[in-house]
């Protein structure tokens, strides 16, 4: 068995290959954000190679002006064996101000177990950014931020996907009673870890799943699957999960995305009433992002923003800036347009339906690929 995704890729900085930057990727997409007390905006996305395949490599890149303008090239993940990719990252800022850049790491497309990876930058805000050693945490796939429960608990999504997802090309029969959307704790600030349970949600699709603190401290959780978004309770900081099945939110098999605002509210960013078109791989499917709100811990949404109705847009992420904008990110058209893309809003915007702050901005570009692939010609 080849055991070159149990090694570290490399974290590099300024990488010199012209086919990492902007002009030479042939797609990419998956993105995530984060921002630093400081203002600065961390965006990251996976790209390499023609598709989703060995040799996939992470984009890092930041922005010191709020998103107007952003690097290009700044950080690369990058392994060295050619079986390997570099997959479904994820951003996130811990409650002590680091930075954790999460990745994961598979032989081929899928090896049976996956593995989640992180490096963390101690000084986000600071003029050199600097990275831990690449360190693997748990198995599976961690496509979503933790959270930061009120018992001082930081909770971990990652997935074992089943063989209704994909088609492992290892066995890895060790795993097979924990192929499900798993929570992982830990109570000494990422020192340790130890997996806390997972919910088996019927249906489930690639999980992507992330969860919520309700207010009377049960997490829920919620998960993508064929028919849109499914969801799990747990009363025992996520030990046990009940009452899996669908949560009520249709949607096109795809990523969601789902945060406790500031204020107490829920914020919710999901397909809504996507227009169902044909397309070999179902991405026209994956259109009407809006953005809802929720009072009562998820029982009703109010408002409704939408974000952007075009066809291949998908896979939002976002996070809250202490003044209350929310910067949203999602990509659009991995393959043609192959756009990297930000909303900012807040949620008098939410509420209104409509733009009425003055920071908010829609499909704002953070970066666009534009490498020739072999059907236009070199």
């Amino acid at each position: 068995m080849n055991t070159g995704s149990m090694t570290p890729a490399r974290v590099l900085m300024r990488p010199d290959r012209p086919e990492w930057k902007a002009a030479g990727r042939l797609w990419q997409g998956i993105p995530g954000i984060e921002r630093t007390a400081g203002g600065r905006l961390f965006a990251c996305w996976y790209s390499g190679g023609k598709t989703e395949e060995p040799g996939n490599i992470v984009i890092l890149e930041k922005s010191d002006d709020d998103g107007a303008t952003w690097t290009d090239g700044f950080c690369v993940v990058h392994h060295d064996d050619p079986e390997v990719r570099c997959f479904d990252e994820a951003l996130w800022i811990d409650p002590r101000g680091r930075l954790w850049l999460f990745w994961t790491q598979s032989r081929l497309f899928y090896d049976g177990r996956n593995g989640v990876w992180c490096a963390v930058c101690s000084r986000p805000d600071g003029d050199e950014i600097v990275f831990s050693e690449p360190r693997r945490l748990f198995d599976g796939l961690m496509l979503n931020k933790p959270i930061a429960a009120s018992t001082g608990e930081w909770y971990f999504p990652s997935a074992l996907w089943s063989e209704r997802a994909a088609k492992p090309a290892e066995a890895h029969p060790e795993l097979d009673p924990i192929r499900l959307a798993n929570v992982y704790v830990t109570t000494d600030g990422g020192e340790t870890f130890e997996r806390r349970g997972g919910a088996d949600v019927p249906d489930r699709s690639f999980d992507e799943h992330m969860a919520v603190e309700l207010k009377d401290g049960r997490l829920w959780m919620l998960v993508r699957t064929t028919y849109g978004i499914g969801q799990a309770f747990s009363a025992d900081g996520g030990r046990s999960w009940t009452d899996a099945g669908p949560s009520g939110h249709s949607g096109p098999n795809a990523r969601f995305f789902i945060r406790r605002l500031a204020s107490g509210r829920l914020l919710l960013v999901n397909h809504v009433n996507p227009t169902y078109t044909t397309h070999p791989k179902g991405w026209n499917t994956r259109n009407n992002l809006m953005a809802m709100l929720s009072e009562d811990d998820g029982k009703t949404w109010i408002g409704g923003l939408m974000l952007d109705t075009r066809n291949e847009i998908s896979y939002p992420d976002g996070v809250q800036a202490p003044d209350g904008d929310i910067y949203l990110i999602y990509d659009y058209s991995r393959f043609d347009k192959r756009q990297v893309l930000m909303a900012v809003f807040n949620e008098d915007d939410v509420l209104a339906g409509r733009l009425v702050s003055p920071n908010a901005r829609l499909k704002q570009l953070v970066n666009q690929a534009t490498g020739k692939r072999e059907e236009e010609g070199r």
